[in-house]
């Protein structure tokens, strides 16, 4: 018989499971209804042959989205109700001891060993739906080596950190998890300078924006917004996908703008100002600190529920686990069980993203002198990346953290969103 606290968690997987399902049959109901013919709002957007590639591409997306979900909830059900954590700790426990670097260690290998499941789908996502619809580029060597430098990567810096954040109970104390949350703080901190130097190098090549009429209009577009950045890149992200993206990495003195080689292939100079008006938009608007203070409370929030949680018997009990196991079990537990508590927030949180979005997208039609070229660059995007014009709306509610083309399209030319 489960323990009242599994039920909890049971019930919450379960709630999240069927609005999942729910949403995702929607959203197939809404792309089936569409896929005659173009709807008028986005005639110009794509012909009648990209369009019915387009609703076939959300169609398998859908199918394999709601495999992947089910499959994922399945891991972790079995993870967390099986007793399969607390007799892993037990064991790494005897065999290793229960040092801090232990529980440290064993943590990094519940998550690297949580990963491995989900390699098929990952397989099959890549070189089944994405190369079906020619956007994977990626070769099998590509994929493996990835796979094994990410692991490297995350097993090395998630031991230190993890190790640092489970040493800070017994060096301070109660107040350990104030502590916790400003390490992690000043750790994500880091990282925002450190990767487009350290982390990017490892899976892309970054290479300057040549000279030539193009760069000239950018650097002019970003010494006129006020936007100083250290470097305009190109990254090499066609030999991944065809998908394209644009970004920008760092703060302060340390912002570099990121452009996907697809992204420039596949837009004119305007249409490429617009896109770079709309990311230092993000910037000018203070969109980023604005993100990092929610991602702050959340993670501050965690810390405190992990404190709260490691002292009370009947949580750590209630899922298998014997007394003085230290925090790392219930720093495991909040982790992979806060989320089924947090998904019902997500239409707050995309709205307020999607409301960033109009924003930047206003400051790029300042910047740039008018709607068109942002205009040009959102349809040739979704043209592209097969883009699903008609998703139903619940199902954008919860999984889009930007407006819909129509929306967008709407709000630049000025009408109501």
């Amino acid at each position: 018989m489960m323990h009242p606290v599994e039920l909890v968690a049971a019930g919450l997987l379960g709630a999240k499971m069927a609005a999942d399902v729910a949403l995702t049959a929607l959203n197939r109901r809404e792309i089936v209804c569409h896929a005659g013919a173009v709807p008028p709002a986005y005639a110009g957007v794509m012909d009648a042959p990209t369009y019915a590639k387009a609703v076939d591409y959300s169609l398998a997306k859908n199918a394999f989205a709601r495999w992947e979900e089910l499959y994922g909830a399945v891991v972790l059900a079995v993870l967390v109700f099986s007793g399969v954590l607390p007799w892993s700790l037990a064991a790494w426990t005897g065999l290793a001891g229960g040092a801090t670097w232990s529980q440290a260690l064993w943590l990094v290998l519940v998550v690297l060993g949580m990963a491995v499941p989900s390699l098929p789908f990952d397989w099959w996502g890549t070189f089944r739906l994405e190369a079906r619809f020619g956007f994977n580029k990626c070769t099998v060597r590509l994929w493996i080596v990835d796979k094994l430098k990410m692991t490297a990567l995350a097993a090395t810096l998630g031991f230190l950190l993890l190790w640092l954040l489970l040493a800070l109970v017994a060096w301070i104390g109660p107040w350990w998890w104030l502590w916790a949350f400003a390490v992690v703080m000043l750790f994500q901190l880091t990282m925002l300078v450190l990767t487009p130097k350290l982390i990017l190098p490892l899976f892309n090549k970054l290479t300057p924006l040549p000279e030539g009429a193009l760069k000239t209009e950018l650097l002019a577009l970003a010494e006129r917004t006020g936007f100083r950045a250290r470097a305009i890149d190109v990254m090499d992200g066609s030999k991944r996908s065809g998908h394209s993206n644009a970004f920008f990495t760092g703060f302060g003195r340390f912002r570099r703008i990121v452009l996907f080689d697809t992204l420039v292939a596949q837009l004119d100079s305007a249409e490429l100002a617009a896109v770079l008006a709309h990311e230092i938009g993000h910037y000018k608007r203070g969109h980023i600190p604005k993100m990092l203070a929610v991602s702050a409370a959340f993670l501050a929030l965690g810390f405190f529920a992990v404190d709260a949680l490691m002292r009370a018997p009947w949580f750590l009990g209630g899922f298998g686990f014997g007394a003085d196991v230290g925090a790392a079990p219930a720093l495991l537990l909040v982790a992979l069980l806060g989320g089924l508590a947090t998904y019902w927030l997500s239409p707050v949180l995309n709205a307020l993203s999607r409301k960033h979005e109009y924003e930047a997208d206003a400051f790029a039609r300042a910047a740039v002198g008018g709607p068109a070229p942002l205009v040009g660059a959102l349809h040739k995007l979704a043209e592209k990346n097969l883009t699903n014009l008609t998703p139903h709306p619940w199902f954008s509610t919860f999984h889009y953290s930007h407006p819909t083309l129509v929306e967008r399209e709407r709000a630049l030319r000025g009408g109501a969103r």
